[in-house]
């Protein structure tokens, strides 16, 4: 707190220079912030923030959230993440950790909190996962046509929501965008073959990706197939060989 404190006084002593310097550069301006932000990330930081400082202070806010990790301070965890991700929408990695950190470590901390009921436990719980998916369906929003986001909230929905429809749906939506992971297609079939009424559709999509040759004939693929065979009740001559 005391290293946040500080850097923002002296950022915040730079401000009258820089705006002076940036007058007559209107089309360079920052993004206009909003009051809800200010109410967020305080005065100081608001102000230096006005004066191009957007990306030092999320920095900071950033490893100050870390700090709140190490201490379990879930509380001050969410607002530096909140202020973090607010100020800096466009890194993929302020979006990727605030989902993990309320999803996994403030979900499962509450989960295993023994001084509470197991009623509070399970309600804390579910909070901190839908945190974690506020975190990273915003990280999308901002950030469309970036896969790694997409990746996240299809792990988030098969990991702990056990949603396999929506992990199939984000995994496939990774698969068509550039930089996605060479699995993502692959995972977005197996999810789809946990759906009801959708196995013959995840059949086909995995048996379109084995047909394409021995790169994607992996061990899972092979033993998912020869089980859905089994589900679908295929005639030996449908079957892989």
């Amino acid at each position: 707190m005391k290293l946040l404190l500080a850097l923002i006084v002296i950022l915040a002593g730079f401000v009258p220079a820089k705006l002076k310097m940036e007058s007559a550069c209107q089309q360079n301006a920052p993004a206009t912030l909003s009051l809800d932000l200010r109410e967020k990330i305080g005065q100081s930081a608001f102000v230096a923030v006005l004066g191009g400082f957007r990306s030092v202070i999320a920095d900071v806010l950033f490893i100050d959230a870390y700090s709140a990790w190490e201490r379990t301070d879930w509380t001050q965890l969410l607002l530096r993440l909140r202020q973090a991700t607010e100020l800096q929408p466009r890194s993929i990695l302020f979006w990727e950790m605030a989902g993990w950190h309320m999803a996994w470590n403030a979900g499962t901390a509450a989960l295993e909190d023994e001084s509470r009921s197991p009623a509070t436990r399970r309600r804390l719980q579910s909070e901190y996962l839908k945190l974690g998916e506020d975190f990273l369906v915003r990280g999308v929003a901002h950030n469309p046509e970036k896969p790694q986001l997409y990746e996240a909230l299809a792990r988030l929905y098969r990991d702990k929501f056990h949603d396999h429809g929506r992990a199939a749906e984000n995994f496939e939506k990774a698969s068509r965008l550039p930089g996605h992971a060479s699995y993502d297609e692959r995972f977005s079939a197996y999810e789809l073959s946990y759906c009801e009424g959708r196995e013959r559709e995840a059949y086909d999509r995995l048996r379109a990706l084995y047909q394409r040759g021995e790169k994607e004939r992996l061990p899972r693929l092979i033993n998912q197939l020869r089980a859905m065979e089994e589900r679908l009740n295929l005639p030996a001559n449908e079957r892989i060989p």
